[in-house]
């Protein structure tokens, strides 16, 4: 199925040019949204520009664009140079279509003005200093896109043609600004691996993993790397969250000082939950920061743990108290990495899918109810992750919804000592729990605790456990990340795919989850 494609990028990078031949290639319609602003104006952009200011004129590339991203059609379009300043027009375009931007040196950019004069923005005494001043001004919107091109040196030709292998791979975007990055979804495909680490041009490559994955995916390692150029070290770590633990991130730092990593190292995190968040924690914290690309094997880490930036280790006194927020380069999900997973780590992963569609994504909750094929499942799982992380990063605010089910999830994880359940089995409990809990505090609709349950079991998921479980547990809530003072911030389900996060006393919570 074809997706619109999106070229983006400040003036004269070759929007309309590139455009026009990508279109041809693909087979799609065109359209050039400058070209459709004059000609409904009647005049020249830079007239309407300077005649009704930039507010109107954005005005007017919204109207245009939205309803184009919007309608379903597949079509090539070229935006104006300003575009993307708008995060509603931005984020959409995100969403609905491959966004491509287009770059160059500014003095490149501007040689390439026929016309200076009737470029209103360029109206300075210096054009090339105002468009240095425009790039920076708009640097993180540019950023925020699929793929990045830079256009100096290269044909139009050229550049269509890299456009149009964009458009051919299955890109979400994870728009933070310069620290943006792709999340790649494929199936079997080693290969995908060889043009993201060249792109990198790491000086050497350090590939985290465990026992169990390089038995498993081994093979499939070896054909991702096989054209590296880079030498390739790889860091094998016991298998198994009580593994998760300082002496495992030492074991990384160690490897990689001992074979005299340096700034350009990258760091490739080849597992599950625990190996990701092991490797970014490591590669975070390495000199001072080096860059992390995520592969990840589970479906727990697919949906959840490589995306976001979340990166951390577990102590003696609870689950992941001690991390770093550090995004990676690219996330690369090939769903056949799920053909050898075990099936209770196959099951476990579920729930953190569920717990994302009843938090925050009404569409993939009933998605999950229909039955809907995995792959497409995935895919909106980790887009509502994305949509969240983008407008929270750092969990200062609704992020803190992704912790449903994770207080007493957590609690019930560090109780046992990591023995008795998955962390997704553990967060399946919790989910339940927790929204049973906020039923009898009379803050979520009765019989949301049921719907949760239900959609768990489909996957045959334990959603229960004891009272006397949940008590002897209860302790290593108090550690809990999310607690402040005497209260707890606890996800609490209002409706279809929406929630809030309340501060509740943490007697008060007990007593309800206990009662």
């Amino acid at each position: 199925m074809s997706r619109t494609v999106v070229l983006s990028g400040f003036m004269a990078t070759g929007k309309s040019t590139v455009g026009a031949l990508v279109a041809r290639e693909l087979g799609l319609p065109f359209v050039d949204t400058d070209a459709r602003i004059a000609e409904a104006a009647g005049s020249t952009v830079g007239e309407v520009f300077a005649k009704e200011g930039e507010a109107r004129f954005r005005d007017r590339e919204a109207e245009l664009v939205m309803p184009l991203l919007e309608d379903g059609v597949a079509r090539v379009i070229a935006f104006g140079g300003g575009t993307v300043t708008m995060p509603r027009v931005r984020h959409a375009a995100l969403e609905k279509a491959t966004v491509v931007t287009l770059s160059g040196s500014a003095e490149t950019l501007v040689a390439r003005v026929t016309n200076v004069a009737g470029r209103p923005n360029l109206g300075a005494r210096s054009p090339v200093d105002r468009a240095r001043d425009l790039l920076a001004l708009r640097r993180d919107a540019y950023a925020e896109c699929h793929v990045a091109i830079a256009t100096d040196g290269r044909s139009p030709e050229e550049i269509a043609k890299r456009v149009v292998a964009a458009a051919r791979r299955e890109l979400l975007a994870v728009p933070l600004g310069t620290r943006s990055y792709a999340v790649e979804m494929c199936s079997a495909a080693p290969e995908r691996v060889s043009p993201v680490v060249a792109g990198l041009a790491p000086t050497a490559i350090f590939v985290v993993t465990d026992g169990n994955v390089r038995a498993a995916r081994g093979a499939w390692l070896e054909a991702a790397l096989a054209d590296a150029k880079a030498p390739v070290h790889v860091v094998e770590l016991p298998a198994g969250e009580e593994n998760k633990n300082l002496t495992s991130v030492s074991r990384i730092w160690d490897e990689a000082l001992a074979r005299g990593a340096d700034r350009r190292a990258l760091v490739v995190a080849f597992g599950g939950g625990v190996v990701g968040d092991l490797a970014a924690f490591a590669a975070s914290t390495l000199l001072r920061g080096v860059r992390c690309v995520q592969i990840p094997t589970t479906l727990l880490s697919m949906v959840d743990a490589s995306v976001g930036g979340k990166t951390g280790f577990d102590h003696a006194k609870g689950k992941n108290l001690v991390g770093s927020f550090f995004q990676p380069s690219h996330v690369l999900v090939d769903l056949d990495h799920l053909s050898t997973l075990a099936e209770r780590e196959r099951r476990a992963g579920h729930a953190e899918i569920v717990k994302i569609a009843l938090a925050c994504d009404r569409a993939l909750l009933g998605m999950l109810e229909r039955g809907e094929s995995l792959g497409a499942i995935v895919r909106e799982a980790i887009q509502a992750k994305i949509r969240v992380v983008r407008d929270d990063e750092r969990e200062t605010g609704n992020r803190a919804l992704l912790n449903l089910g994770h207080t007493v999830g957590h609690a019930l994880e560090a109780w046992s000592q990591y023995g008795r359940w998955l962390h997704g089995e553990a967060v399946a409990i919790g989910t339940v729990h927790e929204i049973e809990a906020c039923e009898r505090l009379g803050l979520s609709p009765a019989g949301t605790a049921k719907r949760a349950e239900e959609l768990l079991g489909r996957v045959h998921l334990q959603t229960r456990a004891s009272r006397d479980d949940l008590r002897a547990a209860w302790p290593f809530a108090l550690a809990d990340k999310k607690r402040s003072a005497d209260k707890v911030a606890i996800p609490v389900v209002v409706g279809d795919g929406e929630a809030r996060v309340e501060e509740i006393a943490l007697d008060t919570f007990r007593d309800a989850l206990l009662a």
